[in-house]
């Protein structure tokens, strides 16, 4: 277990050296913003460009670039959204909304999807099963900024029950805030209600014809007792793996949702960098969102093993 861990972080970390690479050489070929004379930040501005090799070759550029963050967490510094700021600040600003948001969808969104499941497994080829496996398969075929625009329609232009942004601050726990955040957070449970729901049926109907649950059965058990007792936690062995990714994705956010709903995040931050264009910020939040993807599936592998000891990763056949 510890031989594969090694593995797949080295395998991850150069995984991620590649795709950074790929994505600084292709900026850097970018024609850079044009400076305003007349800002003061002007010159900070040239001077750092000056300091990081700009008329240097590629590599030898992010040589420099991977060196001032390896040594001093230096990520640049913003040469047209945030002009002459620091890149890491702005982003660390920005995080705390993305992280909340999607924090309340998947608390939202975990329970219910895994109870839909539940039932719709409980309730195998009936009207029950067939009404939430169609409803899954279209939620799951839509995409998330189709609801976006359905939510600000119904919900906060018909009826009034929402604004259509949310409101800034820091009280993430405030009943306006709260209230100004449901739009977003709504849009975001569908996808993740539907995933979990379709993968809690598919391994509880597989679990609930297996033998040793035909046996539990008939040693006297009653079904809610088979299923709780075995049929579940031999389930949870699939479920729980995708919870963790989950959690760990929320830091990921949505582009397109944070955008629609003017959350001050992550998303809307990276959407902003590329039209900006502001190529430090780019870069900031592609490492970003590529560490997130190669950690998320990391630590899902992982806790395979840990759920279920009879699984060996790396082994040799």
């Amino acid at each position: 277990m510890i031989k594969y861990t090694l593995q797949r972080i080295f395998y991850m970390i150069l995984v991620f050296i590649i795709i950074m690479l790929m994505c600084f050489v292709l900026v850097r070929m970018l024609p850079l913003p044009v400076l305003p004379p007349d800002d003061p930040h002007t010159q900070v501005v040239e001077m750092r460009r000056e300091a990081m090799g700009y008329n240097e070759p590629y590599l030898v550029q992010f040589w420099i670039y991977v060196k001032g963050i390896v040594t001093h967490f230096d990520w640049g510094i913003s040469d047209k959204l945030y002009f002459g700021q620091d890149v890491w600040s702005i982003f660390k600003e920005k995080l705390p909304a993305t992280v909340i948001v999607n924090l309340y969808s998947i608390l939202l969104s975990i329970p219910i999807g895994i109870f839909f499941g539940i039932l719709a497994a409980l309730k195998k080829n009936t009207w029950v099963d067939y009404t939430i496996s169609t409803l899954t398969m279209v939620v799951i075929s839509v995409p998330s900024f189709v609801y976006a625009f359905l939510i600000q329609y119904l919900l906060c232009y018909r009826l009034q029950l929402f604004p259509f942004v949310m409101e800034s601050g820091t009280d993430w726990l405030s009943p306006s805030m709260l209230r100004s955040m449901a739009p977003a957070v709504l849009a975001l449970s569908f996808g993740v209600i539907a995933g979990f729901t379709r993968t809690t049926r598919a391994e509880l109907t597989e679990v609930l014809t297996s033998d040793y649950m035909l046996l539990a059965r008939v040693k006297g058990l009653t079904v809610t007792q088979a299923t709780v007792r075995h049929a579940m936690r031999n389930c949870f062995v699939v479920i729980v793996p995708a919870i963790f990714g989950e959690f760990l994705g929320i830091l990921g956010g949505s582009l397109i949702i944070e955008k629609i709903f003017g959350i001050p995040g992550v998303g809307s931050l990276t959407l902003n960098a590329i039209n900006g264009p502001d190529y430090n910020l780019f870069m900031l939040s592609t490492a970003f969102y590529t560490a997130i993807g190669l950690a998320a599936g990391l630590v899902v592998d992982i806790s395979y093993g840990f759920l279920d000891p009879r699984i060996r990763m790396g082994a040799e056949k």
